[in-house]
């Protein structure tokens, strides 16, 4: 080791945690219950010679801190960590480790699969073993910064409304990796998603929120290295304050770069919400790599089995799983997401795997220590918590169990709506669904924008791949095809893979229209993904976390039948916004409301009158019609309401349906606005009550009256 330089360490504070610059000098504070020492490192500028070396001084409430003047924006830094290796009892202390500091806002460096990383011998197999390597030269690093940002504009910005929300799913690089109108330096790149091209395409689409998959630093896995592939996705966590560095013009300038993202986003009028991985960490089981938290305090930041600590629980089906029972790691994860919003002027988060978050030792918990937390935090109230409300765990499905102000993505939309169309659900299973699912959602004054109905996610089959392939096709993961779902509700309409059959083509485009419809016509909040709007394809691969490639990257070369899937999307979107009733804010009951003489929803047979308990019960039903009406109440105040009426009609029979059009007291003539058999035949068509019309097979209709903007 290179001689180390003679340094003033002061005693510094145990807040805030991390590395604070004061603008004369940084403190340091790290958490960790059960060490008996720990030492500060810095480094080169290059990040390859460690040139200090010096023990924090105090200890203050389990927070190990000190102060070091003249350390300012740019050093790179991590800890040592002494303490006992007693895995058995679950401690894995090991100094010879540099680890990361968990409060860091950026890193620095790739991380290299020696084995001096492990904590243990690593060739030997056996976690109970002692490695006395130094893991220094193949870690990444943390890096002091400097908060400081203009955000002048962008700070005015403002959460949107819930029930105005379109979310948009995305990932960071693929969007634009192979974008024409990206300058090539900037795809990619934090940089190159904030381009103003990039944004007004966004913007274009009707949509409100970008949901971006996982920025925060992660791991490339060491199986997915060997097989040429990488963790594309980015659900492997291992820096919850720290914006990944590899989506970085210049990586030292990560934090920097995804601020002025953020802001550009801002400056478009669009939200931002992350896809976030607080349910574990990339440090995996016994057997993982001690990185960081394992090697701080791996009793505390750890669930491990009570009865053999040796041992993780595994909840969330990569080895380990975040002890978000123990209160320094619930201050660490609002911590984090305070952060975010605080400092990055995020607008919200999705929580991968979000029952963990809510598990206590005895199991799911709507009332758990860090619902609470986020339940009472005035920042984190006002922005979106949306809660991925699963996991591998017992008793880890949750969909509608999560408490008040959550919202949640609601998968059995995802499945009733992808059974319908195919033909394998009832008529009957999607009127819930169409209602924002109100017999999930609809209890302690939750909203129906509570429901993030979706269709399509990254996980999971493109849009046009569900109409295109009845089976995965993930043969470029390298696991024999043995990876991904299995049950994916698809059906290719008559071929397997891309046909020159134009009757076939013609159904799949059909299905896709079907299924935007049905996705952005709905109560609740609709999300799509990113491409779908045009129809892109991953070749059959419903697994694509290890493909940054091709395959999941966006192809920009967008071809008529794309460019028409666009602008129907637009339309679709632009209806939204134009229309509050199907955005309401009450979740749909079809109740006759006496004093108002309406119904808020009425459901429509064929022959124009309305749905009897026998019609709903026939399996060979399957048109219908939902008529919205305009009057009904549009608050908790018992007044009639002054709405456009609207009445979606949805045909998935195989033939052609004659619809008749049904008495309304809001007038006596419909306005067509969509018919996903003609995306682009004008609006203005009209069909007086008790008119048929025709209604194609496996199609959907939206029609109003006294169809105006409110």
């Amino acid at each position: 080791m290179t001689e180390m330089l003679k340094v003033r360490m002061q005693e510094g504070y145990p807040t805030p945690r991390g590395a604070f610059w004061d603008g004369q000098g940084t403190n340091f504070a790290v958490f960790s219950a059960y060490a008996t020492k720990v030492e500060l490192c810095l480094f080169s500028p290059d990040g390859q010679t460690e040139t200090t070396r010096v023990e924090l001084p105090e200890y203050t409430d389990q927070i190990w801190h000190g102060y070091l003047p003249d350390v300012a924006p740019g050093t790179i830094y991590g800890y040592r960590v002494h303490g006992p290796y007693e895995p058995t009892e679950g401690l894995r202390f090991n100094h010879n480790k540099l680890l990361l500091d968990p409060y860091a806002c950026a890193h620095f460096g790739e991380l290299q699969w020696n084995p001096a990383i492990f904590g243990y011998q690593m060739e030997s197999g056996d976690d109970l073993t002692f490695d006395e390597r130094d893991s220094a030269p193949f870690v990444p690093k943390c890096i002091v910064v400097d908060p400081n940002f203009d955000w002048t504009g962008s700070r005015a910005h403002k959460p949107g409304r819930w029930e105005n929300t379109i979310i948009y799913e995305m990932h960071v690089k693929g969007f634009t990796k192979l974008n024409q109108l990206v300058p090539e330096h900037l795809r990619g790149t934090y940089e190159g998603l904030g381009t103003k091209e990039v944004l007004d395409y966004i913007k274009s689409l009707g949509v409100t929120t970008v949901e971006l998959l996982p920025i925060h630093t992660f791991v490339d896995d060491s199986n997915l290295l060997e097989k040429g592939l990488k963790n594309y996705w980015g659900y492997n966590t291992i820096g919850f304050f720290a914006p990944d560095p590899r989506y970085a013009c210049k990586k030292e300038d990560s934090l920097r770069e995804f601020k002025e993202m953020v802001a550009r986003f801002h400056d478009a009028g669009l939200e931002v919400v992350l896809d976030v991985v607080y349910n574990h960490t990339a440090e995996g089981n016994e057997l993982g790599p001690t990185l960081s938290f394992k090697g701080i305090d791996n009793i505390s930041y750890y669930r491990l089995l009570p009865d053999n600590k040796r041992y993780y629980i595994n909840d969330t089906g990569t080895g380990n799983t975040l002890n978000v029972s123990n209160g320094r790691v619930i201050q660490l994860v609002t911590d984090s997401l305070r952060y975010w919003v605080e400092q990055t002027n995020i607008d919200g988060f999705r929580f991968d795997l979000g029952t963990i978050l809510a598990r206590e030792p005895n199991g799911f918990d709507n009332n758990s220590g860090f619902l609470k937390a986020c339940m009472q935090d005035p920042v984190l109230a006002k922005v979106k918590l949306i809660a991925e409300p699963w996991d591998c765990g017992p008793g880890g499905y949750q969909v509608g169990g999560f408490p008040p102000g959550w919202a949640e993505w609601n998968d059995k939309f995802r499945d009733t709506t992808r059974d319908f169309w195919k033909g394998d659900a009832l008529a009957s299973a999607m009127t819930e669904r169409l209602c924002a699912s109100g017999d999930l959602f609809n209890h302690q004054g939750r909203r129906p924008w509570a429901s993030v109905n979706f269709i399509t996610a990254h996980d999971g089959f493109t849009l046009n791949d569900l109409v295109t392939y009845n089976d995965k096709h993930n043969e470029a993961n390298g696991e024999d095809n043995k990876d991904g779902n299995n049950n994916n509700r698809s059906w290719n309409c008559g071929a397997e893979g891309p046909t020159d059959d134009p009757e076939i083509n013609r159904l799949r485009e059909r299905q896709i229209r079907n299924m935007l419809a049905t996705l952005l016509l709905a109560q609740g909040t609709p999300m799509m993904v990113a491409g779908d709007e045009f129809g892109r394809t991953q070749q059959g691969n419903n697994n694509a976390y290890c493909q940054d490639s091709e395959i999941s990257w966006l192809n920009w070369d967008i071809k008529e039948k794309g460019q028409s899937l666009i602008a129907f999307v637009r339309k679709l979107t632009g209806l939204r916004h134009k229309y509050p009733i199907l955005r309401k804010n009450l979740f749909l009951d079809g109740q006759f409301q006496e004093d108002l003489g309406v119904k808020d929803v009425t459901w429509i047979n064929a022959n124009g009158k309305e749905m009897e308990d026998a019609n709903w019960g026939d399996s060979d039903m399957r048109c219908f019609g939902m008529l919205l009406d305009g009057r009904a109440q549009t608050t908790g105040v018992r007044q009639r309401g002054h709405l456009a009426t609207l009445l979606l009609v949805i045909n998935v029979h195989h033939d052609l349906v004659n619809f008749i059009m049904p008495a309304s007291t809001a007038g006596e003539e419909w306005t067509l606005l969509i018919d996903t058999n003609e995306p682009e035949k004008a609006e203005g068509v009209k069909k007086k009550t008790g008119e048929e019309y025709g209604v194609t097979a496996r199609s959907l209709l939206l029609l109003g009256i006294d169809a105006v903007a409110e």
